[in-house]
């Protein structure tokens, strides 16, 4: 089935936002899973089907008033005929592979013509479906089904984002599209930002890690790792790649800690989420994104047990074209060591979950996604008073 006549109207586009499954096939489209009555007062789903007129891939208004449906014929609720849309019955081909049983005329008023398939297609299913719905007040024909991206395409994900379209921020969100980020660190901070980045439709995902993924690591990271995934002892990146490929193309694993053999690698990316706690490794790293003017943040916290409860900062650290002067001033290079329980207590995971979400969001104010009024480089949440401050923004 073809996706693009779909994707491409704003009429179809919204029938399939709203729930409808939709195919297109010789010129029909095919709305299955419509709920009517039979003359038994059974409800049971038929196959509505309306023939298209499109231009260029894309739908026209429609050029007549009727529809085609494939099942018994449909009735009120006490069973009689809904005659009022009565047209022709028998079996007979509408186009190859599309077999209707009977045909329909509904004329819309007063214009006598319908504006688009969407205004066509809702006024049968509201006639067709309503003794159902008053039979049965579950019944929808809004089955939300999976939806396949096209054969061949060079679409970020597995599936069509019927989410982007349903909300209505489809421009928006190609802002991030095809664009190549990497993410170095995949502890729990890593590992939540790369769940958020795999959401959006940037073409690839580079993600860099030496570890290996231990059952420690499963009660700071998203999702919830089976006993057999944690006994397999895998790269981290290889257990998280097997994760969000199943979302996500174009995610490309590294086995191995940057520095200076692959540092390079680096280089030409849009942005770089830096989610790692070795300062000497980050202080590289740091050096040669400005060197290679690639944009980054860098996410960190400090967490300490104080009268038995644990309170401390969580800090995103943005460096630009427009700002980097300040980053040496908020970010340690030195390895962490004693008097943060962030090192010994990690099953901190809504600590992780929040700084990623808080580098992410940078990212997409960054990239047009969000409004940015303040354009910070630096912010910083206190757990204890439940305060977030944005500093550091460029002169």
């Amino acid at each position: 089935m073809s996706q693009q006549p779909i994707s491409r109207s704003a009429d179809l586009k919204k029938l399939r936002d709203e729930g409808y499954d939709l195919e297109i096939r010789s010129g029909c489209l095919l709305v299955k899973d419509i709920p009517y009555v039979n003359s038994r007062q059974e409800v049971k789903r038929g196959i509505l089907a309306v023939k298209l007129v499109l231009a260029d891939n894309e739908t026209a208004c429609p050029d007549d008033h009727v529809a085609y449906f494939t099942g018994d014929y449909p009735c009120n609720e006490d069973g009689t005929e809904i005659a009022k849309i009565r047209h022709v019955s028998g079996e007979r081909s509408l186009a190859e592979n599309v077999v209707i049983h009977h045909s329909f005329s509904a004329k819309p008023k007063p214009a006598n013509s319908y504006p688009d398939y969407y205004a066509k297609v809702t006024t049968y299913v509201s006639i067709l479906s309503g003794p159902a719905w008053r039979i049965d007040p579950k019944t929808t024909a809004k089955t939300f089904p999976f939806v396949e991206p096209e054969n061949n395409s060079d679409e970020p994900f597995n599936y069509i984002d019927t989410a982007s379209s349903r909300a209505e921020i489809v421009a928006v969100t190609q802002m991030l599209a095809r664009k190549q980020v990497a993410i170095i660190g995949l502890g729990g901070t890593g590992s939540y930002v790369l769940d958020l980045i795999a959401k959006t439709p940037v073409k690839e995902i580079h993600i860099y890690d030496g570890d290996t993924f231990l059952q420690h690591n499963a009660f700071r990271s998203p999702g919830a790792p089976s006993g057999d995934d944690l006994r397999r002892k895998q790269p981290k990146v290889t257990y998280f790649k097997n994760l969000y490929a199943k979302m996500h193309r174009g995610i490309v694993d590294h086995a191995v800690y940057v520095d200076t053999r692959n540092v390079e690698e680096l280089r030409g990316l849009d942005f770089v989420f830096l989610c790692l706690d070795k300062g000497g490794a980050k202080r590289l790293i740091v050096e040669k994104l400005e060197e290679f003017s690639v944009p980054f943040n860098d996410a960190g916290m400090g967490i300490q047990l104080n009268n038995g409860a644990l309170g401390g900062i969580v800090r995103v650290t943005t460096s630009t074209e427009k700002k980097r002067d300040h980053l040496r001033s908020r970010v340690s290079f030195g390895d962490a060591a004693g008097g943060n329980e962030y090192d010994h207590n990690i099953q901190i995971a809504d600590l992780n979950a929040l700084n990623a979400a808080l580098a992410v969001i940078k990212w997409k104010k960054l990239f047009g996604f969000y409004r940015d009024l303040k354009s910070e480089h630096h912010s910083q949440y206190s757990i204890d008073g439940n305060l977030l401050v944005n500093e550091d923004r460029p002169q």
